[in-house]
């Protein structure tokens, strides 16, 4: 007969922290929140291990699911500069999945690839055109107009007068010239870079190489960026980390092209990962790039899928299915569990399986997460780093468009499950050939829209922080290791929230009489 779990399904949302003793060096700011992104080995014993001993780390743990209305470009960008990871989905051509890993290891890497150029007989006209459509006011003046062609020049807002200088004035005469110019040397360091920036009181820095070819641009305001970013993920190049998702199709085409772009961390995007199709996708990555290719795999809910990926050389492990807030696949094909169960039996495999190997293979938890307070729980319940859409869908930096409802502003957020995503490639098995989904498993909506990406991640970690130190943890393994949980009823869910009051609305407040 089938097998019958006596446990109910628990989620998030019946669970509450009993606190420990904060001590006075509880404080958030003494709190570290490093992450392990890929398996590492380590001396087996309590888990979990050092993080910082993972081949990557996050410096917060939150990443951004891979959707098409979530983890663009520019979501990546934002998200790294605060310590966190996205992953680029993976719903669209190879070549514009690439594209978008490249702008985010091109956007900020100390030595940035100019991406704003003009040969020198181009016209103001034709400058103004490149800076409305780029953003950027520097542009670069090559030979050839190309990124990396012999550099003539630089030419900035300064050089001319928009309405006065006539816009067929040629570059040549408004840019300064490569001999006006100080600049750097090919294999110059980062640092030197940066003071050769400060003694010269320059904005930006041209790195040429010994043909006067341009090789990168080096900016003030990345350093001071950097500054006000003392979080951002970055490579051992100082380029940003960024994660992209593949599926078990066309992985043979498309992970070649993600790791030629520079992605730094693969992850297999479906609904349900224990299937042998993953195994044989994370096989192609492992043979064909060993360590060098990282590759996360997903999605289960138990000790048996867990297990499964992890032999087959997984990096990480998705835990979710059907807690998405766009996600119906429990209500259209029956499969699922409450995420706070699926987190709990697969972060007690996952130490069997380190006490047992001496291999931690860290597990993401995806979906389930609707208030802040519950990236806390699952990350006490033993998610390595939690991976959230609808949280980030609200902001500037995601792709969905801005719309006013009933007088609100909201954005949109549609699953990759739903008709509009087209994601045939997600939920397809094996080999039927099909380019539609016969019945969806997400939903096309909208969530209210929130602003700027790092104003709320900050307030969300915030709050990660002081509940970590009500919990008398100041990192990520004390917290695993020391957290005490309870379940809460119905009744104590309703306590804990504004009861036998009427909430003050400071917008009507009424007169004194």
């Amino acid at each position: 007969m089938a097998l019958i779990y006596d446990e109910p399904s628990r989620t998030f949302g019946e669970y509450l922290l009993i606190p420990n003793l904060t001590t006075k060096q509880c404080t958030p700011a003494n709190v570290d929140l490093l992450a392990p992104v890929a398996r590492f080995k380590a001396e087996p014993g309590d888990a979990p291990p050092d993080p910082r001993k993972s081949p990557l780390t996050i410096n917060v743990p939150i990443a951004s699911a891979m959707m098409q209305s979530v983890s663009g470009a520019e979501l990546g960008i934002a998200l790294a500069r605060v310590g966190g990871l996205s992953f680029i989905f993976g719903s669209q051509s190879i070549e514009s999945e690439a594209e978008m890993v490249r702008q985010v290891k091109n956007y900020k890497a100390g030595f940035v690839v100019s991406d704003s150029n003009l040969r020198p007989d181009a016209r103001l006209s034709d400058a103004l055109a490149l800076t409305r459509r780029t953003g950027h006011s520097t542009v670069a003046i090559t030979e050839d107009g190309t990124p990396t062609g012999r550099f003539h020049g630089i030419l900035t807002s300064r050089d001319y007068r928009i309405g006065h200088t006539p816009l067929d004035t040629t570059v040549r005469e408004l840019m300064t010239p490569f001999e006006a110019i100080h600049s750097g040397r090919a294999g110059i360091t980062l640092q030197q870079a940066n003071e050769l920036i400060w003694k010269h009181k320059l904005n930006c820095l041209p790195i040429i190489d010994e043909q006067q070819r341009l090789v990168y641009l080096v900016f003030r305001k990345d350093h001071d960026a950097h500054q006000e970013h003392p979080l951002e993920n970055v490579d051992k190049e100082k380029r940003l980390v960024i994660g992209a998702g593949i599926n078990s199709r066309d992985y043979s085409e498309r992970v070649p092209a993600l790791m030629e772009a520079g992605a730094d961390v693969l992850c297999i995007d479906s609904s349900d990962g224990y299937s042998e199709w993953q195994r044989d996708t994370i096989e192609f990555v492992k043979s064909r790039y060993g360590a060098r290719g990282l590759v996360g795999a997903g999605n289960v809910v138990d000790r048996e899928g867990f297990l499964y990926l992890v032999e087959a050389g997984a990096d990480f492990v998705k835990v979710g299915i059907g807690g998405g807030s766009i996600c119906i696949t429990r209500e259209q094909k029956g499969i699922g569990r409450g995420q706070a169960s699926a987190v709990i039996e697969v972060a007690r495999a996952r130490d069997e399986y380190f006490r047992k190997t001496g291999h931690y293979v860290p597990i993401c938890s995806d979906g389930g997460i609707s208030q802040d307070y519950h990236v806390t729980l699952a990350l006490a319940m033993g998610a390595d780093f939690v991976m959230m859409g609808r949280y980030f869908a609200r902001f500037d930096e995601a792709p969905g468009r801005k719309v006013r409802i009933n007088n609100q502003t909201m954005k949109e957020y549609w699953g990759e499950g739903s008709n509009r995503a087209r994601n045939w490639q997600r939920y397809d098995h094996g080999g039927s050939g099909k380019t539609q989904l016969e019945f969806e498993e997400g939903v096309d909506s909208y969530v209210p829209y929130a602003g700027k990406l790092k104003d709320n991640l900050e307030v969300t970690l915030a709050k990660v922080r002081s509940t970590m130190c009500n919990c008398g943890s100041l990192n990520l393994r004390e917290l695993y290791q020391r957290a005490r949980l309870t379940v809460a009823s119905s009744v104590s869910i309703h306590e804990g929230g504004v009861h036998d009051v009427i909430p003050r609305d400071m917008r009507s407040v009424p007169s004194e009489t």
